[in-house]
């Protein structure tokens, strides 16, 4: 049985179960789910139990179920197999995606900065930055394509995106035992956001990212790999007209340093060739977050 004895601070809850401390005294406030211990100091400690329950919760929640619709299957002891969960709860993520892009497209900052502050309330850092605003991207990248928005849509939304994600991704403490990784859009790209999202997804994981973003002339990333001596390459493409002249970056790093690890992703390798994507294919990093934990388990 787990213990109920205090043991955990919140900052220690929040790097463990990868949720922020903010979003856990909100759980508390709201559902009152867990009851903390405190110490003579008044401060939060959390048992074994708690952390088990709030395991239980965020399982629950990054499977698209609100904290709300989480903590009464938690009261009822309500075990639902995977198809009644799909059948009978809706994906609120989804939702605040659809949400959060209607208000972008509108150009309501505050009514963005709203939705996206309750989506950092009810779910994990993950879930909403590779989740919700992941989504988010991909369908802004296919609304753009399709002359559905117009370039200003396009940039206030991107620019708005870059600036969240941005403020996450320095926020995150980096691991001094994880390899250095460079990160840089491919040649004549101007769609960073997914390059950027993956980059946050290796910064979660403690990866020291330097993060060059998109503009970054070709002759400059030589020196800039021998300076920093990364053991991780990473690069994307979104547009089909630029894929030959990312996949000749790719190719230039990897004779001038062997030892490099490249990966790469984004829509415009959706177009590949089969004898092409054979060539290339293990360099594809994927679109997922599990296609990324299983890219970085095969090449490390």
């Amino acid at each position: 049985m787990a213990s109920k004895e205090g043991k955990y601070n919140i900052k220690a809850i929040s790097k463990m179960l990868g949720i922020q401390a903010g979003t856990l005294r909100a759980w508390e406030r709201r559902y009152h789910i867990i009851e903390p211990v405190r110490n003579p100091a008044g401060h939060r400690l959390y048992s074994d139990e708690h952390v088990a329950i709030l395991k239980w919760l965020i399982e629950k929640v990054n499977k698209g179920f609100t904290i709300g619709q989480a903590v009464d299957l938690f009261d009822k002891s309500n075990v639902l197999v995977e198809s009644q969960e799909q059948t009978h709860h809706e994906d609120y993520s989804l939702k605040l995606s659809d949400d959060l892009l209607s208000a972008l497209l509108s150009f309501q900052e505050n009514k963005a900065n709203q939705l996206l502050n309750q989506a950092f309330s009810l779910f994990s850092i993950d879930k909403v930055t590779i989740d919700i605003l992941g989504t988010l991207l991909v369908k802004v990248g296919r609304m753009w394509e399709n002359n559905e928005i117009t370039v200003a849509h396009e940039h206030f939304v991107t620019s708005y995106l870059r600036t969240k994600i941005g403020t996450v991704f320095h926020g995150f403490p980096v691991d001094g035992f994880k390899p250095n990784v460079v990160a840089v859009c491919g040649p004549n790209e101007t769609h960073e956001l997914g390059l950027l999202i993956f980059t946050l997804f290796l910064r979660r994981k403690g990866y020291e990212v330097v993060y060059l973003g998109a503009g970054i002339p070709e002759e400059d990333l030589e020196v800039v790999v021998k300076e920093v001596d990364p053991k991780m390459f990473f690069t994307s493409c979104t547009m089909v007209t630029n894929l030959q002249a990312t996949l000749k970056v790719v190719d230039h790093l990897k004779k001038k340093f062997p030892q490099l690890i490249i990966g790469a992703g984004g829509s415009a390798f959706d177009q590949f060739e089969d004898e092409k994507n054979f060539t290339y294919e293990k360099i594809l990093v994927g679109r997922t977050r599990q296609d990324w934990e299983k890219w970085l388990k095969n090449n490390l």
